[in-house]
């Protein structure tokens, strides 16, 4: 097996368990339905880990553009590379997509929220304000990042690896994933957003494209600076790259609590006008 394929494999694993752990908890008629969200957060973790178990040994199973890139940005995984594995892991969320679509074949037609269906694929913001969402994904990001360099510095019993990730996924999701449903990984939402596009989903509506910037940049900046502060602060390695690419981070920060401070200001200013 390739790394290319390891890259797909993996997260066509990571998909099917994340994507259909959602599935089972929003389909009209499932058992699992209306479980909730430490459900699907572990779902998602065990999805993680098993995505890691399957292909780690070849690949070294990133499943995560954001994963690739902060790597890379680091030093520990060539820039040569790093197409290869984001088109990789691309596909392969596509391709996971499309079996979670089979799985819940019947369900589709059964559950008419519009919304609930396309959470299946891919994520939609608790509170739709673009710089907060994010800004959440960047935070998420970071942590993931930050938290995958942690536990590779230390020894574990062999094997436990993948199932301390899962852990760690679970941990962002149940602490920060309220509020965006914590993409972190613009595979896991760019792909399944596309295989949404196309399938042939029932009264299925839109696919949200205005929002898919959204956790593809946050996951890409927050991976990049977590990978960064890593080295900088853990390591004593000091770069350019990080303070260029903590100073955007800052920039979006501080500009999501601007928007939000015009933006109360401004209905301020209309209820008493009114």
């Amino acid at each position: 097996m390739t790394p290319f394929i390891a890259e797909l494999v993996g997260t066509m694993i990571l998909i099917i368990f994340g994507a259909g752990v959602v599935g089972g908890v929003l389909m009209k008629k499932s058992k699992a339905q209306d479980s909730g969200w430490i459900v699907i957060t572990i779902g998602w973790g065990l999805a993680v880990a098993m995505g890691v178990y399957a292909v780690g040994g070849v690949s070294g199973a990133h499943l995560n553009p954001a994963v690739t890139l902060g790597m890379a940005s680091i030093g520990e995984f060539p820039w040569a590379d790093v197409p290869m594995y984001m088109l990789a892991q691309i596909l392969g969320a596509i391709c996971g997509a499309i079996i979670v679509y089979f799985h819940y074949l019947p369900h589709w037609k059964e559950t008419e929220d519009e919304a609930a269906k396309l959470s299946v694929f891919a994520t939609i913001p608790a509170i739709r304000h673009p710089l907060s969402n994010l800004t959440s994904e960047i935070i998420g990001t970071f942590i993931l990042l930050l938290g995958l360099l942690a536990i590779g510095a230390n020894e574990f019993t062999e094997g436990l690896n993948p199932l301390i990730v899962g852990a760690l996924i679970v941990a962002i999701g149940v602490s920060l994933g309220g509020t965006t449903g914590y993409a972190i990984n613009p595979a896991r939402d760019l792909g399944p957003r596309i295989a949404h596009f196309f399938l042939p989903i029932p009264e299925k509506g839109k696919s949200d494209w205005s929002y898919a910037w959204i956790p593809v940049v946050g996951p890409l900046l927050g991976g990049t600076f977590g990978a960064l502060f890593y080295q900088q602060v853990f390591e004593g390695v000091t770069s350019i790259a990080f303070w260029i690419v903590g100073s955007i981070v800052l920039a979006v920060l501080l500009g999501a609590q601007y928007s939000l401070r015009k933006e109360s200001a401004q209905d301020a200013k209309q209820s008493v006008t009114e």
